[in-house]
């Protein structure tokens, strides 16, 4: 049996709805809400969703578990309740922590590309504490991610009771089906369709970046099924520990997505330029991309979905389908 967190969001229902292709008993923490949330797991119902609030009893009594993926979180770059976003993004972490080293429990936890803050400090998924404290995250929810990260290094380096495997999972930027809930939070992908759908053409942001062209701003875009591969793979590797970068290890540009949506419906690219809300500027990644050799060094074989694969895909295979989940 397998505990999955954040289970009925965007990357945690996928990776749900894998485990149940394969036949694995998974049990979901999270929140449905009375929301369309619950749609997330309408083709694979879970063999039971536990409220957050319920986790520590039904672990105090909970049968042997193969795993804990720990992927629920406050991810909204926007956070600005501080104390809410440790207790849920750093506290609760370090309790399924110390309850998988204490029952011999694989832990895998979420991460995120939030860390490293504007690249300055690169891109490296280098788990040693020195080398972590370089990283300068630009938002309170980065900086949640980014002390976890520094705690669990410190767990391993001091020889504290830790995982007997363990892995954090630095995600960069994740589009897919069943992302619909996260409202201002969804993908580019997701966004940038809405808008050719509607008719007008897809808007980025000009450029804050001297030097830097309007639509030039690259990310690291990875496509939800190579995301579910790795964490299948990190779920089965005999031995592992450590933070690892999951991203295509390939930025490509704003202006190469908005021109893929199009491709993907069979339009000439129709993009238009609008400044960037006061709210971003200073907190807006211009570039990232993830060097992914740790997690190749590991065995982690899988070919990278392209950017325009993944777009075509996501756009007539659920955006566009009369049932968009997955």
């Amino acid at each position: 049996m397998i505990l999955v967190t954040g289970g009925a969001g965007f990357i945690g229902s996928n990776l749900h709805a894998s485990l149940y292709e394969d036949g694995k008993e998974v049990v979901i923490c999270d929140r449905l809400r009375e929301g369309a949330k619950w749609r997330n797991l309408r083709h694979h119902p879970p063999l039971a969703v536990i409220p957050p609030e319920s986790l520590a009893t039904w672990l105090a009594a909970a049968p042997r578990l193969e795993a804990v993926v720990h992927l629920g979180a406050i991810s909204a770059t926007t956070a600005t309740d501080g104390d809410l976003v440790w207790q849920e993004n750093v506290s609760l972490s370090q309790d399924l922590w110390r309850w998988c080293a204490a029952s011999g429990t694989r832990y895998i936890y979420a991460s995120s590309a939030a860390t490293y803050g504007d690249g300055g400090a690169g891109f490296d998924d280098d788990f040693t504490t020195l080398s972590l404290r370089r990283l300068k995250p630009l938002n309170l929810y980065g900086w949640s991610k980014h002390a976890f990260d520094l705690w669990a290094a410190h767990q391993v380096e001091t020889h504290a009771p830790a995982p007997p495997a363990w892995a954090g999972v630095k995600f960069f930027n994740v589009y897919g089906p069943n992302e619909y809930h996260k409202e201002g939070m969804v993908s580019v992908v997701k966004v940038k369709q809405d808008e050719i759908a509607a008719g007008g053409p897809a808007t980025l942001f000009r450029s804050d970046v001297p030097d830097l062209a309007d639509g030039a701003q690259s990310r690291d875009f990875i496509w939800i099924d190579d995301v579910t591969a790795a964490l299948k793979f990190l779920l089965a590797a005999p031995k592992i520990a450590g933070i690892f970068n999951l991203g295509t290890g390939q930025a490509r540009s704003y202006a190469d997505l908005a021109a893929a949506v199009c491709a993907a419906n069979n339009i000439a690219p129709r993009i238009a330029y609008i400044d960037m809300p006061a709210a971003l500027r200073g907190q807006y990644q211009s570039f990232t991309q993830a060097p992914v050799n740790r997690l190749r060094a590991a065995g982690f074989n899988h070919k990278f979905t392209s950017l325009e694969d993944g777009i075509q895909a996501y756009i007539q295979n659920y955006l566009l389908a009369a049932d968009p989940y997955r």
